[in-house]
């Protein structure tokens, strides 16, 4: 009986065994995550007619102005954006030290204009009585000595004037050319000392671009080689020559500053906007590939894992892939791809989320 039980027992177990687990159990999925972005497009370009740099507006003529002279500011005359006329007084220091200086010089210059004219009567009254032969010879040689002695102390002291008259103009800053006040570094009561920027200032001359070109493209550009300059602030492209090209990059990080004159610009164009420059560079294509083209993509959309550069690039169906890319010479605000990519893929610019391989992206452009 008991035996009965147990193997009744045991087929039961059997049952419940076999029943649960042909049971598929059904686990509830999550929404798929999906990120909006914003992308680009790859585009071959041509490569060799021009080179791409950026820089910033800034007028022909422009100046900090400073003093030689240590005081205290005691009054500004002007304010920032002020247009001034050549000569205009825009700052006056006061410098004690200065002015205790003038006084010993004016001192001194009495007595040396005294000494001076007293030598001068001297002179010709012994030349006088030389010629009576009532003085000696020495004694007239004495008199000469005196009297160039006191002619050099006179001319010393007019040379100390002319110096202590010349570090009072510094005093009294004034505007070197017409323009417009740019900014105001001190206000009444700082203490001005030699050398520091008090003021600046613009012409009213032509607007220019300056821009940094690295050294493997240096030999690329000429002076005289027309650009196109785009102000993106205001949506503008001015024509521009090239004018300036310095031959040293010896403080300037290995990068050479050039500088284009603007042709015809709107008035909207102020110093200090940022400026991308398309510079014609007539280089004529290699045989190997007559029409050779390079990828370009904004900086911005690579990202660095240690020594590797990766790009998020987009399939047909909305799937973010991870793509490892080699990366060339920078131009601007622009990284070349030299391999990794190619022309006509969709690659991510920005995200509203964190995008990894395989995530469901949303484009939003």
């Amino acid at each position: 009986m008991t035996r009965t039980k147990l193997f009744l027992f045991a087929a039961a177990i059997s049952m419940f065994l076999i029943t649960s687990c042909g049971k598929k159990e059904t686990l509830p999925t999550d929404t798929q995550q999906v990120i909006t972005v914003k992308t680009g497009k790859t585009s071959g370009q041509q490569t060799g007619n021009f080179l791409n740099v950026t820089g910033k507006t800034e007028a022909e003529e422009s100046a900090n102005i400073s003093t030689r002279m240590m005081g205290y500011v005691t009054r500004v005359n002007v304010k920032t954006g002020q247009k001034v006329s050549k000569g205009a007084v825009l700052i006056n220091i006061n410098s004690s030290d200065l002015e205790a200086k003038r006084l010993q010089v004016a001192s001194g210059m009495i007595q040396a204009e005294a000494a001076y004219e007293n030598a001068k009567k001297d002179k010709e009254r012994f030349e006088n009585l030389f010629k009576n032969s009532s003085v000696t010879r020495k004694e007239l040689d004495d008199i000469l000595t005196r009297y160039e002695m006191a002619k050099a102390g006179l001319t010393a002291a007019q040379q100390m004037k002319n110096e202590i008259n010349s570090q009072f103009a510094y005093l009294t800053i004034t505007a070197p050319f017409s323009g417009t006040i740019t900014n105001t570094f001190v206000k009444a009561g700082d203490m001005a000392n030699p050398g520091m920027p008090l003021i600046s200032i613009e012409g009213n001359s032509r607007m220019q671009v300056s821009a940094m070109i690295p050294e493997s493209e240096i030999s690329l550009v000429k002076s005289g080689q027309r650009a196109e300059v785009n102000i993106k602030s205001l949506d503008v492209r001015i024509p521009a020559v090239i004018s300036e090209i310095s031959s040293s990059a010896k403080n300037t990080g290995g990068q050479y500053l050039i500088k284009l004159d603007l042709e015809k610009y709107p008035d909207q164009v102020k110093a200090g906007m940022f400026a991308g420059i398309k510079i014609e560079t007539g280089v004529v294509p290699n045989e190997d590939n007559e029409n050779p083209t390079e990828i370009m993509v904004p900086a911005s959309a690579i990202f660095k894992r240690g020594q590797l550069s990766g790009i998020y690039v987009v399939s047909d169906k909305n799937i973010a892939l991870l793509r490892w890319i080699r990366t060339g010479k920078s131009s601007g605000d622009m990284i070349s791809v030299e391999s990794g990519l190619s022309a006509n893929e969709t690659y991510i610019l920005e995200a509203d989320g964190r995008v990894y391989n395989g995530v469901q992206v949303k484009i939003s452009n």
